[in-house]
């Protein structure tokens, strides 16, 4: 996610707790952090489908999916 983006966010949270957001202010607040939420769990999946348990004998296994 971009760096502007992320600074908007925190401008919005602070601008939040000074006053209330108008209802511009406050959708575009809740498309940025829908964003952001996107991004962190696009970054999980990624790094989860890299894992690989290695058991005793030294096999490899890669994670599998829920319900797999």
């Amino acid at each position: 996610m971009e760096r502007e983006k992320i600074q908007r966010i925190n401008e919005l949270a602070h601008l939040a707790k000074e006053r209330p957001l108008t209802e511009e202010e406050s959708a575009e607040r809740q498309a940025l952090r829908q964003e952001y939420l996107a991004y962190c769990r696009e970054n999980l999946r990624s790094q989860l489908d890299r894992v690989v348990l290695v058991d005793a004998q030294g096999n490899q296994t890669p994670l599998k999916k829920k319900g797999e």
